[in-house]
């Protein structure tokens, strides 16, 4: 009776042994499939990653700098133009002052 008390253990050892190992197995097996399918999900949403965002960002805030430069240079090439084009005492020349139809 020892004897077969001992092999029915051994068995029932192995059966738990294997049923572990299918248990494992699975798991993994569901985790693959778990992962492709959220990594299908994420890329379908069209999300950006991280290091792409934060590329643009940076890009974003050098253009604002750049913006802010050319407009305060354009602020200044305007006052300039102002300066130059002021009306002198003779009166006011350009287009804004020709009279309509040509005659002066």
């Amino acid at each position: 009776m020892t004897q077969t008390t001992g092999r029915l253990f051994d068995e029932m050892a192995r059966l738990v042994n294997d049923a572990a190992g299918v248990a494992q197995g699975v798991r993994r097996e569901a985790e693959t499939v778990m992962r492709s399918q959220m990594e299908r999900f994420l890329r379908d949403m069209d999300l950006v990653k991280r290091e792409e965002f934060e590329a643009v960002k940076d890009m974003v805030a050098e253009a604002r700098m750049e913006n802010e430069r050319l407009s305060a240079r354009i602020a200044v090439l305007e006052a300039n133009l102002r300066i130059h084009t002021h009306p002198t005492a003779s009166g006011p020349t350009g287009p804004e002052t020709e009279v309509p139809g040509g005659a002066a």
